[in-house]
């Protein structure tokens, strides 16, 4: 198993920058100039094995210094096998899905494993998609209150994974008026589509459309979407979390 630079230092034992450069001074008085493992242990503080060990090193070694190693052990007891460690790599290339998901469909397949074992194999097999540090934060804003139909309306995307299909969802929480379509793809340009079928359908006006920051309610759709919300209200549109 290879590791990158980063990953052996953070897993080191030590963060002494002196040690590696003192393992190979304490070796060449072994190798150079004739002292003994036992001497050499008195003379630094160090166990004899210890000597042992890094005269053993530098004999086979061409650099200047003994360097520190990680302290990763190469097996685990517990460690996940390379079939479930494939079956996780399959199942995030084929769906392109979050760790939870990919972790729901495992255990629909009869799959032992937890959610952070998932994790951890994504993120080492660099699977994982890491928040971008130019995205924007959304601020989350009160509740409104609920009064008639139309007053709020929540819409959301699900993911069937066994069809690799996404199914746009739009609710009225006040009536439980819903309204669903079926689709190959998710972006802003479908999402706004789908926002002008449910409106043309529902019998009130839509005043405050809620969704979640996907990437599907994103700029293009919160920028167009406020032609089919109550234009009265001061703010016709905003989002937060559910």
């Amino acid at each position: 198993m290879h590791h990158s630079d980063a990953r052996i230092e953070d897993m080191a034992y030590t963060k002494n920058p002196h040690l590696p450069r003192i393992r190979m001074k304490a070796a060449k008085l072994v190798i150079r100039d004739g002292w003994s493992t036992r001497k050499v242990a008195r003379h630094t503080g160090f166990n004899q094995s210890t000597i042992v060990r890094w005269v053993k090193k530098a004999r086979v070694s061409n650099r200047l210094v003994i360097p520190t190693e990680s302290s990763r052990p190469n097996r685990h007891p517990n460690q996940l096998s390379e079939e479930l460690v494939s079956k996780i790599v399959e199942v995030r290339l084929r769906s392109n899905r979050c760790a939870e998901v990919v972790h729901e469909e495992l255990k629909r397949e009869g799959w032992l494993v937890s959610l952070s074992s998932v994790k951890r194999t994504l993120k080492r097999e660099g699977l994982i998609k890491h928040r971008s540090p130019w995205k924007r934060w959304h601020f989350s804003e009160s509740r409104p209150l609920v009064h008639q139909p139309g007053d709020l309306i929540q819409i959301d995307t699900i993911h069937l994974i066994p069809g690799n299909l996404y199914v746009y969802t739009l609710i009225d929480v006040c009536s439980r008026w819903a309204w669903a379509r079926v689709s190959e793809r998710i972006n802003t340009h479908r999402s706004l589509l789908f926002a002008y079928s449910a409106k043309d359908r529902f019998p009130c006006p839509f005043k405050i459309l809620q969704s979640d920051h996907g990437s599907e309610f994103s700029t293009y759709f919160s920028e167009n979407v406020k032609e089919i919300v109550n234009s009265a209200l001061p703010k016709v549109f905003f989002r937060f979390e559910i």
